[in-house]
């Protein structure tokens, strides 16, 4: 096989400086190995998913590295024959945090878990009698998802019944789960970056300033971490079930041992690079090259 040709999709409309710095980290990873990383927004593809044409005319590529959720056009893409890495299977279930939950199952350590009652975005929740009996079984506090969300936001704390009566108003009727609170890693988690079946990078993030969310987008600081064995093994475990290729697993460490606290499908990156000296734009490069090779 000759030089390789791949596509990198990211998200037109996430254009901050963090996130074209992941562009521009990977399209570097790809020049140092030699592959021609031709770069697409998903709008750009958008138009001819339903057209009957191919979605990428140039020349059907080696590989489509998917840094982006736009599920429908992942789909889309894998229908015409193309590898994703990360397949549209593996990211839709990073997506949606009850569905992560839902997909490991007891095959790995989670907090236990909760999906809320399903409702209608325009009805939210007229009757909150489930709230009390989720207190019975969580204890409190008790912490609170919106499903879909990044950096800690949509994740909140309620001390009270009443208090997660006024989180769910403010979802709107958007779906959450209802976790247990882990005290021993209030504000603070470990970020374990997988590559291919291993552990590349690991890192603690702490918060200093009360908060229970340990995210460095939300003030929190980082340290880099040794990870025991246990917690690789966790972590690669994790990403085995849901059919990732690279992720960040975060894990809660709990006096029995470490938790499966969430797992996103598309990792920044840069704190951890900076964390480690750990560039993971060049590891997951040079793990589709091994791969499509």
């Amino acid at each position: 096989m000759g030089t390789l040709f791949g596509q990198l999709i990211v998200n037109r409309f996430l254009n901050t400086g963090k996130f074209t710095e992941l562009t521009r980290l990977l399209s570097e990873a790809a020049d140092k190995l030699g592959v021609f990383l031709k770069v697409y927004t998903n709008d750009e593809l958008m138009p001819s998913l339903c057209g009957g044409r191919d979605l990428m005319p140039d020349e059907k590529p080696d590989f489509v590295l998917f840094y982006d959720k736009d599920i429908m056009l992942a789909r889309g893409l894998e229908a015409r024959g193309y590898r994703l890495f990360n397949r549209a299977d593996a990211i839709e279930l990073c997506d949606d945090k009850s569905l992560t939950h839902m997909a490991l199952g007891t095959r790995v350590p989670q907090p236990v878990t909760y999906c809320a009652p399903f409702t209608y975005e325009n009805i939210g929740y007229n009757s909150v009698d489930f709230i009390g009996r989720l207190f019975e079984e969580l204890g409190s506090p008790v912490v609170i998802k919106e499903v879909c969300g990044s950096f800690g936001q949509q994740v909140y704390l309620a001390h009270s019944p009443l208090e997660a009566e006024a989180i769910l108003k403010r979802a709107g009727g958007r779906r959450v789960i209802f976790q247990q609170f882990i005290r021993e890693s209030a504000g603070r988690d470990l970020r374990l970056n997988v590559v291919g079946g291993r552990v590349i990078a690991a890192m603690e993030r702490f918060n200093e300033h009360g908060d229970f969310r340990a995210n460095i987008s939300n003030g929190g600081s980082m340290r880099r971490h040794i990870p025991t064995f246990e917690e690789e093994e966790l972590a690669i475990r994790t990403a085995e079930i849901l059919g990732l290729d690279f992720c960040g697993v975060d894990l809660l460490e709990t006096g029995s041992g470490p938790i499966v606290c969430e797992v996103n499908s598309n990792a920044h990156f840069r704190s951890i690079m900076d964390c480690t000296g750990v560039n993971a734009a060049d590891e997951i490069m040079a793990h589709i090259v091994s791969t499509v090779k």
